[in-house]
C-alpha cells in the first residue's frame, strides 16, 4: 500500500472501477450471513460463554476480520481512502451520558469512549501464557496508555480492560458492585 500514488493525491479521481469493491462487500456479507447461521446453531447447543469460544465461531470471526481487511485494501487501493469499517458505535442512552462535564476545564470537548479490541487464541500447550493472563497484560497496557493520554493533556475520565465485551462505562450496577 503505497501512499505515493495518484489515489492519495489531492485531485479527484476519474473513472474508478467499483466492481472489486462490490465483490469484497459481497464476500463479507456472505461471511456475515454464515456467521449468523453458525452462531444461532452453536448457541442452540451451548451456553453463551462456550459459544463465544467455539472453534467454528472463532474461525468465522477470523474470516470476517480477514474479509474486512480485504475490503479495506480494495477501498484503499482504488480510492486512497482509509475507511473505518470495523468500529462498533451505539447511540448512547441518556442514562449513559457522563455527568462529569462540569469537572472538565472550560472549552473541553465532551467525552467519547474509545475501544481497542483483540481476538486472542489460546497459546500452545506448555506455553507460559494463558488466556487468563491476557487481561493482566491488557490492564497494564491500559494503565500505560491512560498515563500517556493524561501526559498529552487529555482528561481520562475512565478506562478499563475487559474480556468478552466492551467495558460498561457509566453502568451504575458495576459501580455499586465496586463499592
Amino acid at each position: 500500500m503505497s501512499h505515493e500514488d495518484t489515489t492519495h493525491g489531492p485531485s479527484p479521481l476519474g473513472d474508478v472501477d467499483a466492481d472489486p469493491m462490490h465483490r469484497a462487500v459481497d464476500a463479507l456479507a456472505a461471511a456475515l450471513h454464515e456467521y449468523v447461521d453458525a452462531a444461532v446453531g452453536v448457541r442452540a447447543e451451548f451456553g453463551a460463554h462456550e459459544a463465544d469460544e467455539d472453534p467454528r465461531i472463532l474461525a468465522l470471526e477470523h474470516r470476517v476480520g480477514t474479509l474486512n481487511g480485504t475490503l479495506f485494501d480494495a477501498l484503499h487501493d482504488a480510492l486512497g481512502m482509509h475507511p473505518d469499517l470495523t468500529t462498533s458505535v451505539w447511540e448512547p442512552d441518556e442514562a449513559d451520558d457522563h455527568d462529569d462535564a462540569e469537572d472538565l476545564p472550560e472549552g473541553t470537548v465532551p467525552a467519547e469512549a474509545f475501544y481497542l479490541g483483540f481476538v486472542v487464541a489460546d497459546s500452545p500447550a506448555g506455553a507460559s501464557m494463558t488466556l487468563d493472563g491476557v487481561i493482566e497484560l491488557l490492564d497494564e497496557a491500559g494503565e500505560n496508555a491512560a498515563a500517556r493520554l493524561v501526559g498529552g493533556g487529555y482528561h481520562v475520565m475512565e478506562w478499563a480492560a475487559s474480556r468478552g465485551l466492551p467495558p460498561g462505562f457509566g453502568d451504575d450496577a458495576d459501580e455499586e458492585d465496586d463499592e
